[in-house]
């Protein structure tokens, strides 16, 4: 039903553009296969969701198949999993549906499957339409190479290290990062792992979607993040956090987005985030504070992974609410160190307003670990007024860090100083694109058909902001210079962008329940912020219109186009904005933007991009100048906010804070 080729960790290094790791959801089960037969752990196999394929072998080759129970066979004969199995040339394997308990089979084959990589990897990201050769799942007739092989070093997996699958999971979990008091209540947060969840339907590898209780928040709203208490000002996420989206709690997967406004109270361990590969719907979950530091290791496949253990052993969790460190920087701003895991730190900036001179930190700080070039961090994603830092536990301990992060932040420079290139980039945008208000039907017949913001998200926004007419929202979209302060919202090189000026931040909350479709490319505002969609998939963001594409399918890691950023190496990149451009849109009716997205497409359209650089210094003195005037529109505009919140009050839209 779904087979598609996956290598293992996946697709590293690109989080900070919205590309997903991919890669096997079973890890375990993955690279048990390929160690049993000599592969590396990580060479390239298949993963098979609900059904395996069958395959046509034209040399004899050995195979395994691991993971959840399926019937095998090899030309009719039944053959054992988590054994090496010889297919003779010209031999079938076939692999059938699986029975349960668990949801995803693997097949590896001796040599792996040798494919092209698309940014170092053959994993397979559907959504995103690249890996594994067609950037799509397998179909029937294609043919794959194998790489040369060795006979398998043993006859099948040995029993005591085969994970334990089942239909009631214990999941290991810290604590954080955005927990109780501050998010949740404390009475929330202990039903939250005190109650089994139940799988939903609708569960994929972009995440894993939980029937259970309703959240009750600690906090009436989310402010210029948006009027549910879930929403926060965009932030890094890690794979295995639990997503409050509104009051659906959604666990991430490899497929995931990197960047988001929502609340995440506790997230699954590294070593324990294969039994997201194996939930299935009407499976029970429930989840288990640990402490970070006792959690087994990723790199671990023997006993010490303890994947053949149907329950998780702990005294507790870390207790600490997920804050592992507060400190003060030199010009009198607060961090707040936080856990994101047992292998990431989410450092966060200032209290939870919209303050670019927050950004302004975070960018600092993420300049100076990319030059120190510190052994052991292998990633680095900047949020709004956060930077990600994800490790190595077993190169660089979470204390050591947070102890080296506490010496770089003496080193840094005075917000003030900054200055950073940043290019005026001129978009074409569709107001109220025709895909826009097909993705609100949708929304309408499948989700909720009484939601505050339907049937027209663009009234929505004139409302809560309290402007004349929807006329004042297409003059304030048009009037307005967004700088871009993320990418990969949602997804591949997506921006997430606010005004610089304040005047022109229109400020709405995010759909909840969340879509389950949104056209590629939409634009769309979120709390004080703009997004511009990456691809179809779900999202929350109230349209605007729809723009051109922001990634370039055409371009590799080698091949590129005219203005595109660069990798260290010169070599040209995909992603066609950067951090701290400056978006300003032109309309173009329906149809001349179809005509623009397919030249795109086809690579024969250049953007228009005007060098310049921003300087936090001026846009201080602009604030300070227009200070009275910015006060009366936020004066308008937190009165219409909260005469909206009002009546969702009186309505029930929102659960008792």
């Amino acid at each position: 039903m779904l087979t598609t080729v996956q290598d293992w960790p996946g697709r590293t290094g690109y989080w900070h553009v919205g590309v997903p790791p991919s890669g096997p959801m079973d890890d375990v089960s993955f690279r048990l296969g390929n160690r049993v037969l000599g592969n590396a752990e990580g060479a390239a196999g298949l993963e098979c969701t609900l059904a395996g394929p069958a395959l046509r072998f034209s040399a004899a080759t050995w195979v395994c198949v691991t993971g959840a129970p399926t019937t095998v066979t090899v030309d009719g004969v039944r053959a054992a999993p988590w054994r090496t199995i010889r297919v003779p040339a010209g031999g079938v394997l076939d692999v059938g549906a699986v029975r349960g308990p668990g949801m995803r089979c693997y097949v590896l084959l001796a040599g792996g499957l040798q494919l092209p990589e698309y940014l170092g990897s053959a994993a397979t990201f559907p959504l995103g339409r690249f890996g594994g050769g067609t950037g799509a799942a397998l179909r029937a007739g294609e043919m794959f190479a194998l790489g040369p092989s060795r006979d398998p070093v043993a006859t099948a997996v040995p029993a005591d290290v085969q994970p334990v699958l089942a239909g009631r999971w214990e999941l290991a979990v810290t604590e954080g990062p955005h927990g109780a008091p501050e998010f949740l209540t404390r009475a929330d947060f202990d039903t939250l792992v005190g109650t089994d969840y139940t799988v939903h339907f609708n569960s994929d590898r972009t995440g894993v979607r939980l029937i259970g209780p309703r959240p009750g928040w600690a906090r009436a709203d989310g402010g210029e993040a948006g009027l549910h208490p879930s929403n926060i000002h965009d932030a890094p996420y890690s794979v295995g956090a639990l997503n409050l989206t509104g009051d659906t709690p959604i666990l991430l997967g490899p497929d995931g987005p990197s960047l988001g406004g929502f609340v995440c109270p506790v997230t699954v361990v590294a070593a324990e985030r294969w039994k997201l590969g194996q939930l299935t719907p009407g499976d029970a979950v429930r989840f288990v504070p640990i402490r970070g530091e006792r959690a087994a290791s990723v790199r671990d496949l023997g006993v010490g992974r303890r994947a053949c253990w149907t329950t998780v052993l702990s005294d507790g969790g870390d207790g600490d609410d997920g804050i592992l460190r507060h400190a003060e920087s030199d010009d009198g701003t607060r961090v707040t160190y936080r856990r994101a895991a047992d292998d990431a730190v989410l450092v966060e900036y200032g209290s939870m307003t919209l303050n670019l001179a927050l950004r302004a930190r975070v960018h600092a700080l993420h300049q100076h670990l990319l030059a120190a070039g510190v052994r052991g961090v292998t990633e680095l994603t900047p949020g709004i007024r956060s930077l990600q830092i994800r490790v190595d536990p077993h190169v660089l301990p979470v204390p050591v860090l947070l102890d080296l992060l506490a010496e770089v932040e003496r080193q840094l420079p005075a917000a003030d100083r900054l200055v950073v290139p940043s290019r005026t980039v001129h978009l074409p945008l569709s107001w109220d694109d025709p895909a826009t208000r097909e993705a609100i039907t949708r929304y309408m017949r499948g989700v909720r058909a009484d939601a505050p913001w339907c049937p027209w998200n663009i009234e929505f926004i004139r409302r809560v902001n309290g402007l004349p007419s929807v006329a004042d929202v297409y003059d304030t979209v048009f009037g307005a210079e967004y700088l871009v302060l993320g990418l990969g919202d949602v997804y591949l090189g997506a921006p997430v962008a606010t005004p610089t000026d304040p005047r022109h931040r229109l400020v709405t909350t995010k759909y909840n329940p969340a879509r389950t479709w949104t056209p590629q490319n939409a634009v769309g505002i979120g709390g004080a912020y703009l997004c511009v969609y990456g691809m179809e998939g779900p999202g929350g963001y109230q349209f605007v219109g729809r723009t051109t594409q922001v990634w370039n399918h055409r371009a590799g890691p080698l091949a590129g186009r005219p203005g595109a950023d660069r990798h260290p190496s010169g070599d040209e990149t995909p992603w066609l904005l950067r951090y701290f451009d400056r978006i300003r849109w032109y309309p173009v009716t329906a149809d001349e933007l179809l005509d623009l997205r397919a030249d795109f497409a086809a690579g024969t359209v250049a953007v228009r991009a005007d060098d310049g650089e921003f300087r936090l210094a001026d846009h201080r003195r602009f604030l300070i100048d227009n200070a009275e005037s910015i006060a009366e529109f936020r004066a308008t505009q937190t009165a219409a906010f909260a005469a909206e919140r009002d009546s969702w009050r009186r309505t029930g839209e929102l659960s008792a804070g």
